[in-house]
């Protein structure tokens, strides 16, 4: 029986890369692989078959061969190495294209080893987020086991080396022409056996509790910044070491003060007659309150900076501003006397002489005049 073209077996292009034949060689092993088809000898040709293919086209000096002489080029060639012929071991490839899948069980035993890294939402005012400050958390987590020291086995005793994977956590499965690589199932991927556990743990050498801890806040920080408490996450397995506490800062609104990285900036209401005539009003800071001078014929959305009265950054040291925006606040409840001479003031305003008292007025009427005539051009 005449063997398919490997390209046509995998669904790929003569051009094609190694990445596209690794691709598709999995999605062909996926869909074939024994495990999932026990029952079907054609499936297990066809894995057979694109296993094969894979093998050649991923090897260069075999594409080449094959490329120029077909199936006749590489037949010489698939007695060794990864060859069927040579009952090899197949977790070289599969350990390739698959990761994780096969044979990726060793590399995830070791990464979980350590213990988990674990996130503590704070939530500060304004005022503590500038200034600094202590605050004492309660964290739930798993702690190692003090009595058995993290080891699982109960004080005197100590656990034994799995006699069916010999410490290593790992066993390989024959299945036909394949090996796959997987958890111990009699130590669970832990390499040992506890045949008297602790009784405060378990045997699991670590445990659940609620930890107090006590965090100190620099000054300065902001929402999003983050503040790392080393080994204050869980307790590894077996002892390992305990992973990290991330403190994740959000900084709540201020009824007054908008904060823009090191800037603060806030709103100020004046009174006619002061945007008028010019005087003093009096502004608060995160220190106190100050005096804000307002000079004479102050108009609404002018801003005031009052140098280093912002926020000190947690980073450079560097302290930002306090900015003020003040805003002419219209007088309310006027009395029939107060209403009289507003009256009077106003008609002072009055005449082709009114214009230079009303700048703003006198350019927004000019801009919506020039608007109206050119509609009409």
């Amino acid at each position: 029986m005449s063997k398919r073209d490997y390209y046509e077996v995998l669904g790929v292009a003569k051009g094609a890369d190694e990445r596209e034949i690794k691709k598709a060689y999995k999605r062909l092993a996926m869909k074939y692989h024994p495990d999932r088809n026990k029952d079907d000898a054609d499936g297990v040709e066809k894995f057979k078959e694109a296993t094969e293919a894979y093998e050649v086209l991923t090897d260069a000096q075999k594409r080449a061969a094959y490329d120029q002489f077909g199936h006749a080029g590489v037949n010489g060639q698939q007695g060794g190495g990864h060859g069927f012929g040579g009952g090899g071991d197949f977790s070289d490839i599969f350990g390739d294209v698959f990761g994780d899948i096969f044979g990726g069980g060793q590399r995830r035993q070791q990464r979980a080893s350590r213990g988990a890294d674990l996130r503590y939402n704070m939530e500060l005012t304004l005022e503590e987020a500038v200034r600094g400050v202590t605050k004492e958390i309660k964290v739930p987590t798993l702690v190692g086991c003090e009595l058995c020291d993290g080891s699982g086995a109960k004080p005197g005793s100590e656990a034994k080396t799995c006699s069916t994977c010999h410490g290593a956590g790992q066993v390989h499965m024959r299945q036909g022409f394949f090996t796959v690589q997987q958890a111990c199932p009699h130590c669970r991927g832990k390499g040992k056996i506890i045949s008297d556990p602790c009784h405060k743990c378990h045997g699991e050498g670590r445990y659940q509790k609620t930890k107090t801890l006590s965090v100190k806040i620099p000054s300065g920080v902001d929402t999003g910044d983050r503040i790392r408490l080393s080994g204050e996450g869980e307790a590894g397995e077996s002892g390992a070491p305990a992973g990290d506490l991330y403190v994740q800062v959000h900084v709540r609104e201020h009824e007054i003060f908008v904060r823009d990285g090191n800037n603060l900036y806030c709103e100020v209401p004046i009174s006619f007659s002061a945007a008028a005539l010019g005087g003093e009003v009096e502004v608060p800071t995160l220190d106190g309150r100050v005096k804000l001078k307002i000079p004479a014929e102050t108009q609404t959305g002018r801003m005031f900076r009052l140098k280093d009265k912002g926020v000190r950054s947690a980073r450079n040291g560097l302290m930002g501003d306090l900015v003020c925006k003040v805003y002419i606040e219209t007088p309310v409840k006027l009395t029939e006397e107060q209403k009289s001479l507003l009256r009077q003031l106003e008609e002072s305003f009055g005449g082709a002489a009114g214009k230079k008292h009303k700048p703003k007025s006198e350019g927004f009427f000019e801009g919506v005049k020039r608007f109206f005539d050119d509609l009409t051009r």
